[in-house]
């Protein structure tokens, strides 16, 4: 009973469970780190695709990391980046071949960036610095909330793109009609991909600035 009880307190000690909440806030890839950007700005326009996205990459992220981890002590030291990347390139074949069975339109409004997600610098980033050094669970842990933070950016960029520059969350109108007849117009600037940039450079402040840590980095 105690050993059960050790190798729980194992699986979700404090170190783990930073794991997953650190790339929330004070280590997010995107506002942090500075990676990942391109497909922040591509696939914002709305909610759904943004969602989805996000979903895509941690299920990546958080199986390459798991994946490498285990094989990292058999893998050459010369061909690690062939391995990882045929080991990520697999798992996005198969995420692209889900989508396209079960959210068809969605895969058309992401159009190239799944494949793209190959390169995504944020999942290269978490192999080398992490999973080709950690065990298994760690790394995938790590996949997961560095997947989350990623996600968590998007989903609150799109928020604001979508709400502001088309009216609608989710498709569905939320903005009055009311208003729109007092003559209020949808911000088309939103929709446009510097305006994602703008937004990101907008939470990177916000978070700087409540966050004394980030400022000392």
């Amino acid at each position: 009973m105690s050993t059960e009880k050790t190798e729980r307190e194992a699986i979700f000690s404090p170190k783990n469970i930073k794991l997953l909440t650190g790339p929330l806030n004070l280590n997010n890839p995107i506002t942090v780190q500075v990676l990942g950007i391109c497909s922040a700005l591509a696939v914002t326009v709305k909610m759904k695709p943004a969602i989805v996205m996000a979903l895509a990459l941690m299920v990546v992220t958080a199986f390459s990391n798991l994946l490498v981890s285990f094989l990292r002590n058999g893998i050459p030291a010369r061909i690690r980046i062939i391995v990882q990347l045929v080991i990520v390139s697999v798992l996005v074949i198969l995420v692209d071949q889900l989508l396209k069975a079960f959210v068809f339109d969605v895969s058309k409004q992401l159009s190239v960036y799944v494949g793209l997600i190959i390169t995504n610098c944020i999942i290269m980033g978490r192999l080398e610095a992490f999973a080709m050094a950690n065990k298994p669970w760690p790394s995938f842990l790590d996949g997961i909330g560095n997947g989350l933070g990623y996600g968590l950016l998007l989903i609150i960029v799109a928020f604001f793109r979508e709400l502001l520059g088309s009216g609608t969350l989710f498709g569905f109108q939320v903005i009055p009609q009311s208003l729109y007849n007092a003559g209020y117009v949808n911000n088309g600037m939103m929709i446009l991909p510097p305006m994602a940039l703008i937004t990101i450079g907008v939470i990177i402040w916000v978070q700087r600035n409540y966050n004394k840590a980030l400022i000392e980095k």
